[in-house]
């Protein structure tokens, strides 16, 4: 079962409070998505770090859920 941009948005939200979050449903079939996400949490991290805490977020629906998210992120400016 494919996840929604607002369940993906939710989760994300869930664990990184502040973040603002954009998600882009990239081929219309719920399974593959671009998020961007912007999160004071992300500050001093590596990218690999805060894709982590992204994929975190998702709790385990990476994968399976959902196929792809191609993610963007940074600490807001």
């Amino acid at each position: 079962m494919a996840m929604q941009p607002a369940e993906i948005e939710a989760l994300i939200r869930e664990a990184l409070p502040d973040a603002r979050v954009t998600i882009e449903d990239l081929a219309g079939d719920g399974d593959h998505y671009a998020a961007t996400v912007v999160s004071e949490a992300f500050r001093g991290k590596s990218r690999v770090q805060q894709h982590q805490l992204v994929y975190a977020a998702l709790r385990g629906r990476m994968g399976g859920e959902l196929h792809a998210l191609a993610l963007q992120t940074s600490a807001p400016e």
